[in-house]
């Protein structure tokens, strides 16, 4: 398969992923916003929060349709451009989707009309019902979505088909109830209410800089900055263990991220530092040109022991007979042993040989879990941009520490002092609106960048997931959806200030 092909294939998919990433975390965090003043509108019969929820819904509604036709497109693309992928694990991907878009789709979109277009024509009850089942939909097509993202993580649950070359769902609840899937979910819907709360904050701070709907821009600055405050917090948890996982289940992307290539015990975290661009797994140049560590915080966060031993990427790719690390040279000859042995098995029952049918299929069964180690070249080949990750992630976590900061300080200005007054912080929370985003795509950078060159960890590397297509074809399609999703990133955001400066007064 051409080599540009599959790069070509790679980035018309993470353009769509980024592009899409664009619209959905609002969504997410939004729903429930809303939902909160609405639940207030119906406890207290107080109008001014009906035209309250009403402006903000008529924000949520726009980013709604405009992420449900980028994420359709993503869908389409594991046939088009993913044809081996969508063979090879067809059977458990499938599952999570097809759930997302017969439940989970179904039940936002329904219940979106609803909430859109009923309000004088059903009771407050039953409307504010279907705000809430909009906003928990949201979130339930997200969890199918991110099951599915964390089982190319961490595959379990499914049993290998000699017979097919597909895995098939062995065990449905280790699939959804897989550690990784779990704790991607949690950590990903929580940084998109960090979104949705810097949203609420950042606009509300404008109409304060402007001396408009103060009485809205205040008492939504409030419940943006608790939501945030509280999601901030929950964030770090989840990301504490995110990370844990990621220690256990694909060590590779934490040395990565940490820019570790020497393992050692009692390891520290890089707070702030800058990679060595000459530094490679085969030279002893340092890895860093400048670095603030803090000591035992690696150790601490990967594996809950402050002494605990963090591998580094020499030790992951030539092995390290002490820590028991196997080489990545000996997973390529198990995975070249497990792919001579499906092709075995497959002639040997062509040839109705049940003997030697039983024979290969034992081989193959036990070297299968190097089954994508076999199509790996260079053990090298195994690490990811390390850079690209590095820097990625240090970025998120850094944006993730300010919003705290910033929620803390919005809430405590909003509740104890004229926040009307206090220029400064209302300018800087108009301008960390899109600092929610890059940390957040920044995250997802970390997460996809980072199991590279893996589709499927250890068993399907992308250069082998992809459609033998002529590329040219998704040169032109790579083009075509830049060209569309821009345009419908500056319709968006046109349309979104047309409705920010119109007020409560604009309607939806």
């Amino acid at each position: 398969m051409e080599e540009h092909l599959v790069d070509w294939s790679r980035a018309q998919f993470a353009l769509t992923a980024i592009y899409h990433w664009l619209f959905v975390p609002l969504t997410l965090g939004l729903g429930f916003i809303v939902a909160f003043m609405e639940t207030i509108y119906v406890k207290t019969g107080d109008e001014f929060w009906k035209k309250t929820t009403k402006f903000w819904m008529g924000l949520f509604a726009i980013n709604f349709a405009i992420g449900v036709a980028t994420g359709l497109i993503m869908e389409f693309e594991f046939g088009t451009n993913w044809a081996n992928y969508s063979w090879f694990v067809g059977d458990i991907f499938g599952a999570p989707l097809a759930i997302e878009g017969i439940l989970a789709f179904f039940m936002e979109s329904t219940f979106f009309a609803v909430m859109f277009f009923g309000w004088e024509k059903v009771s407050k009850g039953f409307h504010l019902l279907s705000t809430w089942l909009v906003a928990i939909g949201s979130n339930l097509s997200a969890l199918w979505i991110l099951v599915a993202n964390g089982w190319m993580q961490y595959p379990t649950g499914m049993k290998f088909n000699p017979d097919t070359v597909r895995n098939e769902m062995d065990n449905f609840w280790d699939v959804i109830l897989s550690p990784v899937a779990v704790t991607k979910f949690l950590h990903t819907i929580s940084s998109g209410y960090i979104i949705a709360s810097l949203f609420v904050v950042g606009i509300s701070a404008w109409f304060l800089l402007k001396r408009r709907e103060i009485i809205l821009a205040k008492r939504s600055m409030v419940i943006g900055a608790i939501f945030g405050l509280v999601t901030s917090f929950f964030v770090i948890l989840t990301g504490d263990e995110s990370a844990h996982q990621v220690a256990l289940k694909q060590p590779v992307k934490l040395a990565a991220m940490e820019g570790l290539y020497e393992g050692k015990e009692k390891a520290g975290i890089v707070g702030v530092g800058v990679l060595n661009p000459k530094k490679t797994l085969t030279n002893d140049e340092d890895p860093y040109l400048f670095e603030i560590e803090a000591p035992y915080a690696l150790s601490l966060l990967g594996y809950h022991d402050i002494n605990a031993f963090v591998p580094g990427l020499k030790d992951l790719v030539y092995g390290n007979e002490k820590y028991e690390i196997e080489s990545v040279d000996s997973k390529i000859q198990k995975g070249k042993v497990a792919i001579e042995a499906l092709k075995n098995y497959k002639r040997a029952k062509e040839e109705n040989n049940l003997l030697k049918q039983d024979e290969h299929l034992k081989v193959l069964e036990e070297n299968i879990k190097y089954f994508g180690y076999g199509h790996i070249k260079n053990p090298e080949d195994v690490v990811p941009p390390v850079a690209l990750t590095f820097y990625s992630f240090h970025i998120m976590v850094a944006l993730g520490t300010w919003f705290l900061i910033l929620f803390a300080l919005v809430l405590f200005y909003a509740l104890k002092r004229e926040i009307i007054e206090y220029r400064k912080l209302l300018i800087v929370s108009v301008a960390s609106i899109p600092l929610g985003y890059i940390a957040s795509e920044a995250g997802w950078i970390v997460a996809e960048v980072g199991r590279q060159p893996w589709a499927i960890q250890d068993l399907m590397p992308v250069g082998i997931a992809a459609t033998d297509i002529a590329s040219s074809n998704v040169q032109i399609t790579f083009f075509m959806f830049a060209f569309l999703f821009t345009a419908l990133l500056i319709a968006e955001i046109k349309i979104m200030l047309k409705q920010i400066k119109s007020g409560s007064e604009g309607g939806h």
